[in-house]
């Protein structure tokens, strides 16, 4: 028999760690926020037995004891959506930093509370809907401008509708109403969503153009598609921080997201230095103007990391209904599956493989399936697109394990990480036998009229060279560089051009740490080039000593650190080497003559 039904405020009954246990608990639903304790902790219901709710608590439970009140919120864990995001930097659960710390100094209080947005900054509103309009979800009732330049659109929230009633120009408070619906609903610059629940779009697009990373080795090789996710696995020192830095500066997106989940602490306070500093080279104004930072260090409570990163793209798609391109950079999903098995071994669930939980790779899925590139709900017409990049920290560097693994699965692509790339100082240290990208074909007309090159098929060369290359090295430590042949050394050298000038950059050089696609063909078609006359030439009888590969390295890096307006002069300097290249045979007659 089980035990009659109880009575009464509920209180804690059991606590191991973050999790605790209260009852009776009834009048909640699962994933609802609880209040625990006299502190008022944050937490979350994620289990119901009876009426015994098991919480999960986002802060440090120390000091927390049987018989604490639990006080239900009747609502999951949400977000406040609105102008003052960018610019921002959260903790897991949405709380911004800097307030935080003006009221309780740089350790965050037990409790601790603090709204998303400012309330006491007030906003410019300029209306664009007029009263009598019947409006849906996702209409746009007007603009404001968030940061220098940048419009914020402010929506209809997800589940309104009805005939506009009033509406007016002004300064406003996010919780001011700046009109209101027929029926009196009020309407606010700021709407509030859960994080765990995807945002409603009104058609689904297919990924046919590529975000432009300005790392020729992605946009060459493995390109993102704007709207796709890719998977970034590497060990430690492989640089996977590095990248998502440049692509949060360089990429071409509207709109940057970084969640720092899990992490150590002083990499966070480094991004959070170093974010400030970084110009847009597009605006020359600061990168963090149209920045949201998302931080959960590894000292923070655990079971928040998990939701750092629903958060992180819950504002990306808020964002993306606005009709902006939005890149999500997660640094890193394992710090986040490692929450998710601490979870449910709290809980007490069946282990998966190497302790995960069996439902990781359905977890990971849907986390995935959040990016997209989507024809947003209302008026008037607005594309947008979340694109995810996650970085996966896997231990030993070793690629076979859950997370990567059920990333690999979903993902649209992977840009594997090698450190003996690294240990070698080429960076991005992408390792190209391993790395691949399911969206070359959907992206590469784009590429190829951006270009004016045939974006597939230089693709082809290029990683028929580095093959060729590959196995030539084999064979020379087996034998010997000597025993290789001309033609073979040949491949050899030039092959030392792509690893050094095409997929190597500098993420320090104010030139070279991004590159225009432009300048990314040109440099690959002239590679593909250069091959082409030294095999010619060869073939013709000239010897390996009578290419000018010196001379051919010199131009070759000048062009790597050309700027587009000195593009055109120093490919053709390049061209020249090459046609010398051509005619090594008919010199070398001469000299030998």
């Amino acid at each position: 028999m089980s035990a009659p039904p109880t009575t009464g405020t509920p209180t804690i009954t059991r606590v191991t760690g973050t999790l605790a246990e209260a009852r009776p608990l009834r009048d909640a639903g699962l994933y609802d926020l609880v209040r625990v304790g006299e502190r008022g902790l944050l937490g979350e219901i994620i289990r119901f037995k009876d009426d015994v709710a098991t919480l999960q608590v986002y802060e440090d439970t120390t000091g927390l004891a049987v018989g604490a009140p639990v006080v239900a919120t009747g609502a999951p864990l949400t977000v406040e959506l609105g102008p003052g995001l960018l610019g921002a930097i959260l903790d897991g659960v949405g709380r911004p930093l800097a307030r935080l710390a003006a009221a309780s100094g740089d350790f965050i209080a037990p409790g601790a509370t603090a709204p998303t947005l400012d309330p006491a900054r007030r906003w410019r509103f300029t209306a664009t809907a007029r009263p009598g309009t019947h409006l849906v979800a996702g209409d746009v009732l007007g603009t404001l401008e968030e940061q220098p330049g940048f419009v914020h659109r402010v929506l209809v929230p997800p589940g309104v509708a009805g005939a506009l009633r009033t509406l007016a120009d002004g300064a406003y408070a996010v919780a001011d109403a700046i009109g209101h619906l027929g029926d009196g609903t009020p309407l606010h610059l700021a709407q509030r969503w859960p994080l765990r629940t995807p945002r409603p779009v009104a058609e689904r697009l297919p990924a046919d153009r590529p975000l432009v990373t300005g790392q020729r080795v992605f946009d060459l090789l493995f390109p993102l598609a704007e709207g796709g996710a890719v998977a970034v696995p590497g060990g430690f020192g492989t640089g996977k921080t590095v990248i998502e830095h440049g692509l949060a500066r360089h990429a071409a997106a509207d709109v940057v997201v970084f969640v720092g989940c899990g992490e150590r602490g002083n990499e966070i306070a480094e991004v959070v230095q170093e974010f400030p500093r970084l110009v847009d080279p597009r605006t020359g104004r600061p990168v963090m103007e149209r920045t949201v930072l998302v931080v959960n260090t590894s000292n923070m409570p655990v079971v928040a990391r998990e939701a750092s990163v629903y958060l992180g793209i819950s504002i990306a798609e808020y964002y993306r209904d606005m009709g902006y391109r939005v890149a999500v950079m997660v640094d890193s999903l394992s710090r986040w599956a490692e929450a998710l098995r601490d979870i449910a071994a709290r809980l007490q669930e069946m282990p998966g493989e190497e302790g995960y939980p069996t439902h990781l790779a359905s977890r990971l899925g849907q986390l995935y399936e959040r990016a997209g590139r989507a024809r947003a709900c209302g008026t008037p017409d607005r594309t947008g697109a979340v694109s995810l990049v996650c970085a996966v920290s896997p231990p030993g560097g070793d690629f076979a394990e859950p997370v990567t693994q059920a990333s690999l699965r979903v993902a649209g692509g992977l840009w594997a990480l090698d450190p003996a790339l690294a240990r070698k100082r080429q960076f991005p240290a992408v390792d190209w036998a391993t790395s691949y990208s399911l969206h070359v074909e959907t992206t590469a007309a784009w590429f190829a009229a951006e270009a004016g090159v045939d974006w597939v098929a230089l693709r082809a060369r290029v990683l028929q060279l580095l093959q060729r290359d590959a196995e030539l090295r084999e064979i020379a430590g087996l034998l010997g560089h000597e025993a290789l042949q001309d033609r073979d050394r040949a491949v050899i050298e030039i092959a030392r051009l792509v690893h050094e000038h095409l997929l190597g950059q500098s993420a320090y050089d104010p030139i070279d740490a991004a590159c225009p696609v432009a300048k990314t063909g040109r440099m690959a078609a002239l590679v593909v080039a250069a091959l082409d006359a030294a095999e010619a030439a060869i073939e013709r009888g000239a010897t390996i000593d009578d290419l000018d590969l010196a001379g051919l390295r010199r131009a070759y890096a000048g062009l790597r650190a050309a700027p587009m307006a000195l593009l055109a002069e120093r490919a053709a300097a390049v061209a020249r080497v090459i046609a010398s290249l051509g005619d090594a045979r008919g010199a070398a007659a001469e000299v030998r003559a």
